[in-house]
């Protein structure tokens, strides 16, 4: 069975490319993007756990 790990992560707004390019240079899927509890936008990643 595949195990995943998750990832929360700010993004600032003028940064979201640089700052999700990053992630995904590291194996991180975006899986969503929502509103923080305060006010700001949050991404949540996963990528397949190496040990699984």
């Amino acid at each position: 069975m595949t195990q995943w790990e998750y990832l929360t992560t700010p993004l600032i707004i003028h940064n979201t490319s640089a700052i999700l390019n990053n992630w995904g240079s590291e194996g991180w899927e975006l899986v969503q993007v929502v509103t923080g509890p305060e006010g700001g936008l949050v991404a949540y990643l996963k990528r397949e756990k190496k040990d699984a």
